[in-house]
This record gives structure tokens, sequence and C-alpha cells, in this order.
């Protein structure tokens, strides 16, 4: 899958495409430089998915919890500035990741060997232009 993201005015409609080739798969690592847009993707996508609270990049916190408008729980993580596994496994880590909802991952980088084997690597780059692409 490939989405082109030209203007921010377009987000919500990639993220529609996003959550629609989503299929069963419920973790999702998103890859990307600093100010490529991950956090700004996902809030779009869990804004799509009826997230009503407000979404930000839990960069202190590691984990956000969000319900969805059907009520299904999305954990959003990020994981910049984990220093040790050690951090990850004592936030209980698994809970999250094999809980069966959605996990969205920015800097999944620092704790690859803690992914399931079945996340979806999705890369956010940013072209010359200012257009975005996300891929999986």
């Amino acid at each position: 899958m490939e989405i082109k993201i030209t203007s921010l005015e377009q987000i919500h409609d990639a993220a529609r495409q996003f959550i629609e080739a989503m299929g069963d798969n419920t973790v999702f690592a998103f890859y990307g430089k600093m100010g490529a847009g991950k956090t700004t993707f996902i809030k779009a996508v869990c804004e799509c998915l009826g997230v009503e609270d407000v979404i930000n990049s839990p960069t202190f916190a590691i984990v956000n919890e969000y319900r969805s408008g059907s009520g299904e729980l999305i954990y959003h993580f990020d994981f910049y500035r984990i220093k040790k596994l050690e951090e990850v496994y004592d936030m209980g880590y698994e809970d999250y990741f094999y809980s069966g909802a959605l996990c969205f991952i920015e800097w999944p980088e620092l704790v690859e060997d803690l992914l399931p084997a079945d996340a979806v690597k999705v890369s956010i780059e940013e072209d010359e232009d200012g257009t975005r692409c996300v891929k999986s």
C-alpha cells in the first residue's frame, strides 16, 4: 500500500484509505524521521476511527489510551525517550501488543526485538516538495 498526502487538507482522506487497508492487523509500527508526520497521521487515523479525546504524542507517558467511536481500545506509543529495553518490559508491553487492541507505535526502531512478528511496518517519508508518502 502506498498513500500520497500532498496537503494537510488531504490527511483524513489518507487516514480513511489506511483504515480500509488495515485488515485484521492490530499492531502498526510507524517509521520516519523526526518531523515526518507520524504523530499527525496517527492522530488523523484515530479521528477517523471516532476518537474524541485529545490526541497527542505520548512522548513522556510512553503510551496514551483512546477509545474509538465504537468503544474499541487504541494504544498510541512513542518510544523516542526509551533508554533501555527494561523500561519497556517494566511497562508490560506484552499486555498491549498482544491485547488485540489497535497499537500505533512511533519510534519502533528502539524496541524492534519486542515487536510481534505480524506487526505491520509503515514508513512515512517527506518528499522535497513537502508531500508525505505512507507505505506499508
